[in-house]
């Protein structure tokens, strides 16, 4: 990709598609002062017959997930003690993390379960003991499907495996979530499975994960070890943050196996607290989370927001940079439906196959829906029912166009334009 400042916005993207018949009127945008102009150019390659990616879903089972997912509600404290701790959540009254999770799941699965090529890790590896609570994953618990991609009651079936698989696990107690979160070696862990180690498509690591990334060889070293806890101690290393480690794994399996990284934040550890001094311990550990889990999201090459104008373009709760970038890069999910609304947000990008949509955010729509002209192989092509239509969500191929672009092949491409003007 790349972006040019100069007259008029050019969006780009190429893909493959049959040969389309064009008027002949051509329009072109020339500099006109005094107006203030702005363009941008932005290209791409979209398959037509994008093969659905492989998505290994791994999914964090520490002992935090038996918290609240609102420690501020009542029915979360029993004789001054806060649930999911020392004592067990009443889920009908007080959802924890993981009830919450377990719902939301559910549905993704079963609505969407077919959109790829799916399959589940968890961690830590302790199986609900504590001692081996810093042991990564070791162990894959469902398997992506080696099917066809229009072999969709094989990829349900998968995705129902899944489902059932985290519905199972119980709440709490044996066999709940519990142990530590080693998340930079269960990264690393995954990246070996020959699942993901392919050519002709997409692979991703879905990590949904409640807590910061610990189990820090480091603990004990202040010079090294972010505590995450109360008291790191000497030699406590579930209690010490493993941001760089986390970092670096992601990094890598992206630049050397083309691996991208799917990052969900879910709870609260990664909210600042607004009633709560900036520098309070509890804020700034939530800082730590925030910092820790952004980086993953940038550097595993799949992050949210993209570019904005407004701190609106970024969703509740987020900031538009003065980079024109939204702050928050990694997803996140306080309670059961925001975590649905992140995963349908995923799922639409990463299983967005209809090739007959050229997407256009709101910082690359023309300043007036006449400013905007489509070229196709080069050549000017009038909207209009048979041609395309401008949407909400960008330049729409419809009929005859869309019906030669959907039967694309490799060897008689078609070439795709839109270039709109912005007055400043």
């Amino acid at each position: 990709m790349r972006v040019n400042r100069s007259v008029l916005s050019a969006f780009v993207v190429g893909i493959v598609g049959g040969a389309v018949m064009s008027a002949c009127q051509t329009y072109d945008f020339e500099p006109v002062e005094p107006l203030a102009l702005a363009q941008t150019t932005v290209g791409g390659t979209i398959s037509a017959k994008t093969a659905k990616p492989n998505l290994m879903v791994l999914l964090d089972t520490s002992g935090s997930m038996t918290l609240p997912v609102d420690s501020t509600d009542p029915d979360c404290t029993q004789s001054g003690t806060l649930c999911g701790t020392s004592i067990p959540c009443d889920v009908s009254r007080c959802p924890t993390r993981w009830s919450e999770l377990r719902s939301a799941m559910s549905t993704f699965l079963t609505n969407s379960g077919s959109i790829a090529r799916m399959g589940l890790t968890t961690y830590p590896a302790s199986e609900g003991t504590t001692a081996t609570q810093c042991r990564s994953s070791s162990a894959v618990k469902i398997a992506i499907p080696q099917v066809d991609d229009a072999d969709t009651a094989a990829l349900q079936n998968a995705a129902t495996q899944i489902s059932n698989e985290i519905l199972n696990r119980p709440i709490s107690g044996q066999g709940g979530p519990s142990g530590g979160t080693p998340t930079s070696e269960s990264l690393k862990f995954v990246g070996t499975q020959p699942e993901l180690q392919t050519t002709d498509r997409q692979d991703f690591i879905l990590l949904l994960t409640d807590g910061l990334p610990n189990c820090n060889d480091n603990a004990g070293d202040p010079r090294t070890c972010t505590c995450t806890q109360a008291n790191c101690g000497t030699s406590n290393s579930l209690a010490c943050l493993d941001k760089d480690n986390s970092v670096a794994a992601v990094a890598e399996l992206k630049a050397q196996k083309q691996i991208q990284t799917i990052v969900i934040g879910f709870g609260a550890d990664f909210v600042l607290n607004p009633n709560e001094p900036p520098d309070s311990p509890a804020n700034k550990q939530r800082q730590a989370g925030f910092d820790t889990l952004n980086a993953m999201a940038i550097e595993g090459g799949f992050s949210r927001g993209g570019t904005c104008t407004t701190d609106a373009d970024c969703g509740a709760g987020d900031e538009c940079l003065p980079t024109k970038a939204c702050k928050r890069r990694y997803y996140q999910a306080a309670n059961q439906q925001e975590l649905s609304n992140a995963l349908a947000e995923i799922i639409n990008k990463i299983g967005d196959t209809d090739p007959c949509l050229l997407k256009l955010n709101p910082a690359q729509r023309p300043s007036d829906d006449s400013l905007i002209v489509v070229y196709v192989n080069g050549e000017s092509l009038p909207r209009g029912g048979d041609t395309w239509e401008l949407t909400a969500d960008g330049v729409k191929f419809v009929g005859q166009t869309c019906t030669r672009i959907l039967a694309s092949t490799d060897t008689n491409p078609i070439t795709l334009e839109a270039r709109a003007v912005q007055r400043r």
